[in-house]
């Protein structure tokens, strides 16, 4: 499955194999992770809620669009959600290519646009507490 919202840990290289062919020179990997702190406050868990049929849904039209806006040969999105501990993965998406130069650009251009465009909300768990997270704004839940 090249594209999959899931509650489950990443297997890389499940993942991996599912790109896995003789033409292609180079896979790129973006694998996001939770992190201990944000906009200075020291986070303890993320929480992201999803509309699954429509992430999903969302996720394949941005894979498609990088197939045909790049020379590349595969790529796969995975998303997590629910709650996610400090050090848990959060995303994984694999560009492959012939060579690095456009599986790197492909890859880039998709993170953004799955941040930009699908319907997964963060909420931040803090030391000082709970916020959604919309970009680069930070918003106090309740």
């Amino acid at each position: 499955m090249k594209v999959r919202l899931t509650k489950e840990p990443f297997d890389l290289n499940e993942a991996l194999g599912h790109l896995l062919v003789p033409e292609a020179g180079a896979y790129v990997f973006f694998l996001g992770k939770v992190r201990n702190e944000n906009h200075g406050r020291r986070v303890e868990k993320l929480i992201y809620e999803a509309y699954p049929e429509m992430a999903e849904a969302e996720m394949e039209r941005i894979r498609k669009e990088a197939l045909e806006k790049f020379p590349i040969l595969d790529m796969l999105i995975w998303h997590r959600y629910g709650e996610l501990r400090v050090g848990q993965d959060t995303i994984l998406i694999i560009a492959s290519g012939k060579h690095r130069r456009e599986a790197f650009e492909a890859c880039s251009w998709a993170i953004d646009e799955v941040k930009k465009r699908v319907p997964i909300w963060k909420k931040e768990v803090t030391d000082e507490g709970t916020f959604w997270i919309e970009g680069d704004r930070v918003v106090p839940e309740g």
